[in-house]
């Protein structure tokens, strides 16, 4: 993973609420354990038809999806199954954030794992995101704030080891395996 201080970007809205993860990366997509591909097929029923042709009105077929790095979503994003692939197809098709009112918990805790950031924010704010798509916002990991175009800005809440992690560029083994020489000395000393 890489470290992540800040995402600034553009954002994509999908303005819909209870997006499940089989409508992130329906199961017919889930027989690799390879990350690499999986954007291809992210929102798949939404962004293809019956025959595989984009229908060309979803947003992610659209000019304006290209290079966003950030997800705007209706509340409830991530519930459903428990999937990793769904934050893996999220982050191969380009996507750093998503931003809700409500994300799923096993969403949220697969997501922060794999260096893909969860905002959920006040309604207000959200409210003015989905209103705004294409809004130009910064997303400051170090801070918990989120920036929108005029200057205002809102936390977000974001625990301190998930920052760490983002902030560092590491998940969960890579925080034990910098910390080995402090767990050994502990096993050292309880021995």
């Amino acid at each position: 993973m890489e470290p992540i201080n800040k995402i600034s970007s553009r954002t994509v809205v999908i303005p819909l609420d209870d997006v499940d993860t089989d409508q992130i990366i329906p199961a017919r997509y889930l027989r690799t354990t390879v990350r690499a591909g999986l954007g291809e097929n992210l929102f798949a029923d939404w962004r293809y038809d019956k025959n595989g042709t984009q229908v060309a009105d979803f947003v992610l077929n659209k000019d304006e999806a290209n290079d966003a790095e950030i997800l705007v979503t209706g509340r409830n994003f991530g519930c459903g199954s428990s999937r990793e692939h769904a934050p893996w197809a999220l982050l191969d098709y380009g996507f750093r954030a998503v931003i809700s009112t409500e994300i799923a918990d096993i969403f949220r805790s697969n997501s922060l794992k794999n260096g893909f950031l969860p905002v959920v924010v006040d309604e207000q704010t959200h409210e003015w995101l989905i209103k705004n798509p294409g809004a130009e916002i910064t997303l400051d990991i170090e801070s918990s704030t989120l920036i929108l175009p005029d200057g205002r800005s809102t936390s977000f809440p974001l625990e301190s080891f998930s920052q760490y992690c983002l902030l560092n560029g590491i998940d969960e083994l890579g925080f034990l395996m910098d910390n080995s020489a402090a767990i050994d000395a502990y096993e050292e000393q309880t021995n």
